[in-house]
């Protein structure tokens, strides 16, 4: 049984469906420990926020390591050793004529430059989004070079506030500079991607909608679980118990589905005309409770790392200029794009925070599930970088400068978290992809604007 080896690359299959697994004691070569094999691969996800933050209740007023968490960033307090806040960085591809508003400063957060101005489909980014660029250097080793989640649908038609296509704010990645990846925002669809596969008409439609991934694998994975250690098996059994939570809860949703569809016909027209799904209308309207949908999307993404299915993904929180209705939240009775206007009053800044509290609270809860999942001799946060970021500074003002970014996990080692860091007035924003490719071992000279590399956040 000690000998025993099964491959990195093994999966559980079975007829229609095959699941990859987590790292396991029996995947380390004969003659090797976990502690001495290859260094485990690093995942990076950015989680973009709409809409900039309360800047007076953003940033600690201590630096290095002795601070004190805002309220704003309060949610933080079980992983504060595991984040870096990091200050004063900005987004110069966001700054040039004609670049007022928030679609400049969201489709190129990730390209650093700039986008080109169009009320048509010829969009350009300006270059490949970082984590595209990531994708293309260590994408080959996974199921899947990356994965996008959001939870709005793509905007599209005319801001003419500002002269530009919507489409600039449904995407923070691009693929080529005039590709935008394609986002999934349901659960069940994004769950299905990675764990589903479906055989070409050989049984009715929906069948592959009645019966769990899990079972469609049971007999891959019982004779599996026969030939594995003591600790193994309990591995393998938390892991496949994990998928099987989330099923269940996707499940649940849709019963609320099936009770949508009582609304009235004269509402569905109206819903139609809109371009919209009955739920969208229910999440983004009526102000709904969207913090179960948000955090299965983000447990699918953790599942999609821990199953080393991909190590790359973004998820928008919402795209640009959203206006989102929060009023589930307590103390807030608007929308995310009105309450970000504003306009100095106490009132209205305070529902904003709310606002930028339940994001961090989201980033909170993701950052969390990484740190309880094992990965090799550690655990999947350790070996993530994990950015957390806005376009928007202030969405009062429009402003660019000392973007909100916050990054978590030790990038395999090579990050020093627990740190509220200072730097220089005005320092790009690509100095941290630079630093992230480093950490990555991309070969990567420059970025964007970058002017070099983010010292402090390496060990």
């Amino acid at each position: 049984m000690g000998n025993w080896h099964i491959s990195r690359r093994r999966m559980l299959k079975g007829l229609g469906a095959t699941i990859a697994l987590p790292f396991l004691q029996a995947m380390v070569p004969p003659g090797m420990s976990v502690y001495n094999m290859a260094k485990k691969p690093i995942r990076f996800a950015c989680l973009f926020m709409p809409n900039g933050v309360n800047k007076f209740h953003w940033t600690p007023e201590q630096y290095g390591r002795n601070f004190e968490l805002t309220s704003t960033l309060r949610p933080l307090s079980n992983v504060k050793n595991d984040i870096l806040i990091l200050n004063n960085l900005m987004n110069k591809g966001s700054i040039f004529p004609g670049a007022d508003g928030h679609y400049a400063k969201t489709a190129n957060l990730l390209t650093g430059l700039p986008i080109y101005q169009t009320v048509g489909d010829n969009l350009h980014s300006g270059g490949i989004s970082f984590d595209q660029l990531i994708a293309k250097h260590k994408g080959q080793d996974t199921l899947l070079d990356s994965v996008q989640y959001g939870m709005e649908r793509i905007n599209a038609g005319i801001d003419g506030a500002v002269g530009f296509t919507r489409l600039y704010g449904s995407t923070i990645s691009w693929k080529t500079p005039t590709q935008p990846c394609s986002r999934e925002i349901e659960p069940r669809m994004a769950f299905d991607r990675l764990f589903r596969s479906s055989l070409p008409d050989s049984k009715p439609k929906n069948d592959k909608w009645k019966k769990s991934v899990l079972d469609i694998v049971k007999e891959d994975a019982d004779a599996l679980q026969r030939k594995l250690g003591r600790a193994d098996q309990d591995k393998l059994e938390e892991y496949l118990e994990s998928i099987r939570s989330i099923e269940k809860r996707i499940d649940n949703e849709e019963k609320i589905k099936s009770f949508e569809k009582q609304i009235t016909p004269e509402i569905q027209k109206e819903l139609v005309g809109l371009n919209l799904r009955i739920d969208e209308f229910n999440e983004t309207f009526i102000g709904v409770d969207i913090t179960e949908k948000t955090r299965q999307m983000l447990d699918i993404m953790a599942l999609a790392f821990w199953t080393d299915a991909t190590r790359v993904g973004t998820f928008m929180f919402g795209n640009s200029v959203s206006n989102r209705n929060f009023s589930f939240l307590p103390g807030v009775q608007g929308s995310h794009h009105q309450l970000s206007h504003h306009q100095n009053l106490e009132d209205q800044m305070e529902q904003y925070r709310i606002i930028n509290e339940w994001h961090v609270n989201q980033y909170a809860y993701f950052l969390e599930k990484l740190k309880s999942l094992p990965d090799g001799d550690s655990n999947l946060l350790d070996n993530s970088m994990v950015m957390f970021c806005s376009g928007l500074r202030d969405g009062n003002a429009h402003s660019p400068y000392n973007l909100p970014i916050l990054v978590g996990g030790k990038g395999g080692g090579g990050l020093r978290p627990g740190q509220n860091l200072d730097f220089e007035k005005n320092t790009p924003l690509a100095n941290l992809y630079l630093s992230m490719a480093r950490v990555l071992d991309m070969p990567l000279e420059c970025f964007a604007d970058s002017t070099g590399e983010l010292c402090e956040i390496h060990v």
